[in-house]
């Protein structure tokens, strides 16, 4: 890990990038965090009954200590990514569930204002390292902006899904299929039509949102709600279960990849 000096007159600390390989189990996991953002955010707020200002506290203070935790390594650490995926997951949800239960925002203002504040810190990104590509991530500057951008795609997300689930009256299952079929969409035209793979990438990180909350919520939710009544507790635990699995294998996998000699870096 090196340091040099910015554009900007501060420094910038170059490491290893920081983000995993975009494999079938990098979308798997992401998706799962989503679910599991859902599903905890409600079993927290709902079945603890630490409301939605106490759930939203602590799980803003557990990932301040996730995210210093992960500025500080200089290398991907499977264990620590995947903590601060799930957890930012659950705060993305909260900061969403905040502005529309408790200052009774409509979800169609906050999915506009969560789609222009990601493209503001996309545009800023840009301007600021002139490239989006999550392969890059090698300095705390362009780390900054990637978990910011993961933060509002998140809120985007959730009040994205739970408009058309909710407010538009769709449903679970139907919402669950449309977002589906939107990121097979994606996955055409990037792998027929040769769409710009950052533009891909980033279109499919945003559509797995609402895709995880669909699944989440038609697996917990009650019957007569439109779910499956399997309720958050069971749903967040067999999805943290494959999550963590998940985590181990691309540990393993990490570390028959490094180069021989090459010291394991402790956690």
């Amino acid at each position: 890990m090196t340091a040099q000096p910015g554009v900007w007159g501060c420094t910038i600390v170059q490491m290893l990038n920081k983000v995993p390989a975009i494999t079938l189990a990098f979308w798997v996991a992401k998706t799962f965090a989503t679910t599991v953002g859902e599903t905890a955010a409600d079993y927290l707020n709902s079945n603890l009954h630490l409301g939605l200002t106490n759930t939203s506290l602590i799980m803003a203070s557990l990932l301040a200590i996730a995210l210093l935790i992960q500025f500080t390594r200089r290398r991907y650490i499977p264990v620590v990514y995947w903590i601060v995926v799930v957890l930012i997951s659950v705060v993305g949800t909260l900061v969403s569930d905040n502005l529309v239960d408790n200052f009774g925002v409509p979800l169609w203002v906050t999915t506009v204002l969560f789609s222009v504040v990601l493209a503001a810190v996309f545009a800023w990104w840009f301007v600021s390292e002139r490239t989006l590509s999550v392969h890059t991530i090698v300095s705390t500057r362009r780390e900054a902006f990637y978990w910011a951008a993961i933060l509002f795609t998140f809120s985007l997300g959730t009040s994205a899904g739970d408009l058309v689930g909710e407010q538009f009256g769709l449903g679970y299952a139907i919402s669950l299929a449309l977002f589906a079929g939107l990121i097979g969409l994606v996955a055409l035209a990037y792998f027929v039509f040769k769409i710009d793979a950052v533009l891909a990438f980033w279109a499919a990180y945003i559509l797995t949102r609402p895709l995880g909350a669909s699944a989440g919520d038609l697996l917990s939710q009650p019957a007569s709600a439109g779910g499956l009544g399997l309720g958050t507790t069971w749903t967040s635990l067999a999805f943290l279960v494959v999550i963590a699995a998940l985590t181990v294998l691309m540990t393993v996998q990490q570390r028959r990849e490094m180069s021989p000699g090459e010291p394991a870096i402790q956690i």
